[in-house]
């Protein structure tokens, strides 16, 4: 069952027709938003809001792909309800929303996953691998970025630039919290402090008509692109303007708790960058590079030189060939890692151990990194990532 009516949320219907499983229905912002996708995407029109999907004991699964701040509390009633959970990234725009998605999901034993499907890039897996065989040696540096330019029009509005909509934080919760993700996982470090410099380039965008979401229903009625911006000619009027309270660039240095250093440029305003996923490890016996956009190799340099590694379903690692399924020189990408992420995420519902399948504890640590971040561009000083409790 999709919960929300934009782009990411016919990403999620197609893998789950991807994997054999069945798409019920959709919920979207209004019962006649609802009844066009579903006609729109060849399901069943049987709920007219969240609250029908979640008395339906035939729904097993709620993907929830609405608005950032509808997440926890969706997230939540489904759980409750008995359902399973595979939703959008952050689970929340607080950490204390995050620990409570976390603790319900532990508590009702269903499943919560969380999309940070960079991890099913088969030669994400292989980098790893080596990693964890102590190919690479002690890291030295850990640096890369995030840029992309769908917000690079200053005609070009979305619910994201409203913090009570989409969070405190846009560009690095929506894409520098994948970049932090991904590298954590594969480099197998956790970044205790941060320093950080968020910007807003553009100061004010169109007030569209098209941004508005019910919270009853719980999704959003504009397109949610890519991460879908709506024209600011959509219902506006051509001098009706609204200030930006979310970041538009980021720029933050990181700092594992042994020292190691790392770097993240984020950037929703790049021209020509569509979705640059980009890192770079380097230990001190060798170094990786992946490239989202250019994901059939990857860079692996030592003292002797440098090499490409191509993705091969009949070479290397075990997780790399699991997830390489197609010959090499076929191209695979964004969506394969989006249908193998969903289904480790329907195993797992299933009871079934997976490698590397990101859940609530993820985008608790997610929700982590956002705070920290939002809080060292405040005091412009290192900041812990994740402070002790206060003593009772």
């Amino acid at each position: 069952m999709i919960v929300g009516a934009g782009f990411i949320g016919s990403v999620h219907a197609a893998a789950v027709r991807g994997v054999g499983a069945t798409v019920r229905g959709v919920v979207g912002s209004t019962p006649s938003r609802s009844a066009a996708l579903a006609e729109e995407w060849n399901v069943p029109a049987r709920y007219p809001d969240l609250a029908a999907v979640l008395a339906d004991d035939a729904v097993d699964v709620v993907h929830i792909c609405t608005p950032n701040a509808l997440h926890a509390d969706q997230a939540v009633a489904a759980m409750r309800a008995g359902k399973h959970v595979i939703c959008e990234k952050p689970i929340a725009t607080s950490i204390a929303d995050a620990e409570r998605l976390a603790a319900v999901s532990a508590e009702t034993g269903r499943t919560l996953a969380v999309p940070y499907v960079y991890r099913y890039h088969p030669l994400v897996r292989e980098i790893r691998a080596r990693r964890m065989s102590g190919d690479f040696g002690a890291w030295q540096l850990l640096h890369g970025s995030y840029l992309q330019d769908w917000m690079l029009d200053t005609g070009t509005t979305n619910w994201r630039v409203d913090a009570a909509r989409g969070g405190p934080s846009r560009a690095f919760a929506d894409i520098g919290s994948h970049w932090c993700d991904l590298v954590e996982w594969v480099a197998g470090v956790r970044f205790h402090e941060v320093t950080a410099r968020l910007g807003v380039t553009i100061p004010a965008r169109p007030a569209g008509s098209g941004d508005t979401f019910s919270p009853n229903s719980g999704t959003s009625s504009e397109p949610n692109g890519p991460n879908g911006p709506e024209s600011g000619t959509n219902g506006a009027a051509p001098d009706g303007l609204r200030p930006v309270s979310t970041e538009d660039v980021a720029a933050v240095l990181l700092r594992t708790a042994d020292g190691v250093l790392g770097s993240l440029t984020v950037s929703q305003v790049s021209a020509g960058r569509k979705n640059r996923l980009w890192f770079e490890l380097d230990g001190a016996d060798g170094s990786a590079v992946f490239d989202q956009e250019n994901p059939e190799s990857v860079w692996l340099g030592d003292a002797e030189g440098a090499r490409l590694l191509v993705r091969d379903p009949g070479r290397g690692s075990a997780e790399q060939r699991r997830l390489a399924t197609l010959p090499p020189g076929h191209t695979q990408g964004y969506g394969d890692c989006f249908r193998a992420f969903v289904d480790d995420a329907y195993s797992a519902m299933a009871g079934h151990q997976v490698e590397g399948l990101p859940t609530a504890a993820d985008g608790v640590r997610s929700a982590h990194l956002v705070d920290a971040v939002l809080r060292a561009d405040d005091s412009l000083a290192w900041t812990v990532v994740e402070r002790a409790p206060a003593r009772m």
